[in-house]
């Protein structure tokens, strides 16, 4: 039995047990990734078994004009099926099926570069909408006048960290700024940080005398008790520095958890990271927000378009890409990594 139908039983035993449904949010996690799965294992199942026919039907005599340009036609189809199922295999990194911590922070621009993180969480949210990932943001902290500071956001779904690592990084905003009277062009700028989700975190000791737990109350618009009480908390870890805020759950409780999720994989990677340098790939270097470090570049004035400084990979199409369809960015950096 390969790693596929193992998962898959794996999955079905915990969707079998009595409490699964306890936690509802866990659940329905755990149900995406089964059928997701389950769908690639059954796609897998009937392209062998369409294989197998159009090897019977070649057998027949091909000297007949119409049964030769049936075969193509069939052979065809099965080309472009085989490509979609191909692809699935370029996810091959250890942490390619996890799920995602994805942050943004508005970088050198002003109020500028924080309207173009809030850009950036609306293309992501897009294309996490698009590929049936379930995407949450954890915390949020707004801009002073427009635009937000910073955002994370926990994205839930197979291969979800495997789309998404190729947009660690510095991304570059060119256009004329709806915030300057003058209409000049700005340049701007936003760091983007993609975490996979560590299960295997059991080696990460993470003492309560090593952790400054903080509650406050939490912005937004309200409802739910969620901006009436002090249920959001802050959790710094003394050791590290590391800071890690979530303010969007309706009890304290709730988002001490999620608090707990973030910092351990923040924990996981510094430490994978300094183990090994080769796993420096997980996370990719922390670079400054600003000219000359960005990963990748939006330019919308004076002309459009949307260039990957690691890939060289451009399209005109900047439309497509901050509505979410940046597929083939991802595409492109995953088989420069597979031939690294």
């Amino acid at each position: 039995m390969d790693q596929s139908q193992q998962e898959l039983l794996r999955l079905e035993r915990e969707i079998n047990q009595s409490d699964f449904w306890s936690d509802q949010e866990n659940a329905k996690n755990v149900s995406r990734q089964y059928e997701a799965l389950r769908q690639e294992i059954n796609a897998w199942q009937e392209l062998k078994n369409e294989t197998a026919d159009l090897l019977e039907l070649a057998k027949l005599d091909e000297s007949n004009p119409e049964l030769k340009d049936n075969l193509i036609e069939k052979f065809q189809e099965i080309e472009k099926k085989f490509a979609v199922l191909e692809f699935n295999l370029m996810f091959s990194g250890e942490s390619d099926k996890s799920n995602v911590i994805l942050s943004i922070h508005a970088g050198t621009g002003g109020v500028d570069a924080q309207d173009w993180a809030q850009i950036l969480l609306r293309m992501y949210l897009r294309f996490c909408e698009r590929h049936d990932f379930a995407a949450k943001i954890v915390e949020e902290t707004a801009g002073a006048e427009a635009g937000i500071k910073s955002v994370t956001i926990e994205v839930n779904g197979r291969y979800a960290y495997g789309w998404l690592r190729s947009e660690n990084g510095v991304h570059r905003l060119v256009r004329i700024s709806p915030f300057d009277a003058e209409k000049m062009r700005h340049t701007s700028f936003a760091l983007v940080e993609v975490l996979p989700e560590m299960e295997n975190v059991g080696e990460i000791n993470i003492k309560d005398e090593d952790l400054k737990v903080d509650v406050f109350r939490s912005g937004g618009s309200g409802g739910q008790s969620v901006n009436t009480t002090d249920s959001a908390v802050r959790i710094t870890h003394l050791p590290t520095g590391v800071v890690v805020k979530c303010q969007n759950e309706r009890s304290q409780a709730q988002n001490k958890n999620l608090a707990m999720k973030v910092l351990r994989a923040k924990l996981a990677v510094m430490s994978l990271e300094q183990q090994e340098a080769d796993l420096q790939k997980l996370k990719g270097e922390h670079r400054k927000a600003q000219w000359g470090n960005q990963a990748r570049s939006y330019v919308l004035q004076p002309y459009h378009l949307v260039k990957d400084h690691r890939t060289e990979l451009e399209t005109q199409d900047t439309d497509r890409i901050l509505n979410g369809e940046f597929d083939d960015f991802c595409v492109a950096y995953l088989r420069q990594q597979l031939e690294k």
